[in-house]
């Protein structure tokens, strides 16, 4: 016999076959009835045991927690609630779990807050929300890795540690191996980072998309994903300090070509986990509906979660420009009658999520990509249009979220980006290599970027950013 999983066996003819099964005790009730879990799927099993036959020592250490290592046989259920169950023909206790100290801890079988289970993250994941997040956030992994390679692009290692800030945002966390008590001081009395490891100062990075650009231009089409940092003091239900980033880089592709793209790749994505997480997202979605029913109405979801991947899946995205979008936006009710936080008054404004949130909940009722942005509000790299105060960015704004993809066509022209850099006072020096790419055969080239845990809070319903990463790094939080 072989060791085999309940998601295998919950979906197998095996009835009446010997098995062997290794889990954890979800629950032990009237001495007879074990709930085991794996973490191959939501549900558990039911193993059913004689315990006239079995030794009351080995009874006694079978507590919700302890991992055991069951053979027997696979037969239809007596009792209601499951199809199959396994009669029990020995156990092996592989790890024990002491009661008293697992009532301490967020393993006892009851409703926990989600503030609670953060606090205890690295038992978190036994938990059926948190099993079935992760499950569903290892196959978005799988389907982005399948999508790219199945239309030709090469994944790419970005660093990790950099010199560059690629965003000109200045909120890095800095790499250093100089003494913090007594660091080396040149004559100004300023620390001295050429006597650093690297020789100068170096940061962990906010985005792989420089470098990812300079591998595009060799090789054509190329993607990153990889952890990014922001030493960015937000604590709130959207922002970590440590998260996931996808970003694609194509060579010779414009704007309309990139709008395509981040399209495609989304609703690839989307589809995958429709068609292979259908438990995890029924469970995920009971659970959402739950939730609402604590909610004022005006705050409960418009759409099941389902409903809401389904939407994006089905609908083609629609492609506004920004201009147009603020002129819907300035002459919308919300807007006229000030229930926006932020009112919309005129051109060049930042959008914010309630702004992009009307426009594919309310006016477009559809997945929206918004283009040519005010160059004011972007990063240097976007090519500029030939209005001169707009560039050729893109954002894609979803249901429930605003927006979840930012990308753009990215500046060709030496000259042209020489200048938007002196106007921000990004040095040269510091970004010669990138300048070089636009000496060396320059051509168009356009790339997006994702937030990974921004696509699983969407793919899951979750609230919080914080429930979607495994062991989530925030302002004054670094444990586990």
């Amino acid at each position: 016999m072989t060791i085999t999983t309940i998601a295998h066996l919950l979906t197998q003819e095996l009835k009446h076959t010997n098995i062997e099964l290794k889990g954890w005790v979800r629950t032990f009730r009237a001495n007879r009835f074990i709930a085991l879990n794996d973490g191959s799927c939501l549900q558990n099993i039911q193993c059913v045991v004689d315990f006239e036959i079995m030794d009351e020592r080995l009874l006694k250490r079978i507590t919700t927690g302890a991992a055991l290592h069951i053979k027997g046989s696979l037969v239809e259920s007596q009792g209601k609630g499951q199809s199959v169950e396994v009669q029990v023909s020995s156990i092996e206790i592989l790890g024990d779990a002491d009661p008293e100290e697992v009532s301490k801890t967020i393993l006892q079988p009851k409703r926990h807050s989600l503030e609670l289970l953060r606090e205890q993250s690295h038992l978190r994941v036994r938990t059926n929300t948190f099993s079935a997040v992760m499950r569903l956030r290892s196959s978005l992994s799988f389907a982005i890795h399948s999508y790219f390679n199945k239309n030709g692009f090469y994944y790419m290692h970005a660093p990790i540690v950099t010199g560059s800030d690629a965003e000109g945002a200045g909120e890095m966390f800095r790499v250093t191996t100089l003494d913090p008590k007594n660091p080396p001081l040149n004559e100004e009395g300023i620390v001295d980072y050429s006597k650093d490891f690297f020789g100068k100062e170096t940061n962990l990075t906010v985005s792989g998309q420089l470098e990812a650009e300079a591998y595009a231009m060799a090789l054509g089409k190329v993607y990153t994903f990889g952890p990014t940092f922001r030493a960015e003091n937000s604590n709130t239900s959207r922002h970590l300090a440590e998260f996931w980033m996808i970003e694609p880089e194509v060579a010779f592709m414009d704007l309309a070509g990139n709008m395509d793209l981040a399209e495609d790749f989304m609703k690839y994505v989307i589809s995958y986990i429709l068609n292979h997480n259908k438990e995890d997202l029924a469970f995920l979605e009971q659970r959402l509906e739950q939730e609402d029913k604590s909610k004022p109405q005006n705050e409960r979801s418009t759409m099941s979660l389902t409903e809401k991947l389904r939407f994006v899946v089905d609908n083609n995205f629609k492609r506004v420009s920004y201009t147009e979008a603020i002129e819907i936006l300035r002459g919308s009710k919300p807007n006229k009658k000030k229930k926006f936080k932020y009112i919309i008054d005129e051109w060049g404004a930042d959008l914010q999520s309630e702004h992009e949130r009307y426009l594919v909940e309310k006016h477009f009722k559809c997945p929206v990509i918004l283009f040519d942005y005010p160059a004011k509000i972007k990063a240097f790299y976007m090519r500029l249009n030939e209005d001169g105060k707009t560039v050729r960015a893109m954002d894609i704004l979803f249901p429930g979220i605003g927006e979840i993809v930012g990308g753009s066509q990215r500046e060709e022209r030496l000259d042209v980006l020489k200048d938007k850099m002196a106007e921000l006072n990004i040095p040269e020096e510091d970004l010669w290599w990138y300048l070089d790419l636009r000496k060396y055969g320059t051509a168009v080239h356009s790339g997006f970027g994702l937030g990974f845990e921004r696509l699983v809070m969407f793919a899951t319903g979750m609230g919080n950013i914080r429930d979607v990463i495994p062991f989530p790094r925030t302002p004054l939080n670094a444990e586990f």
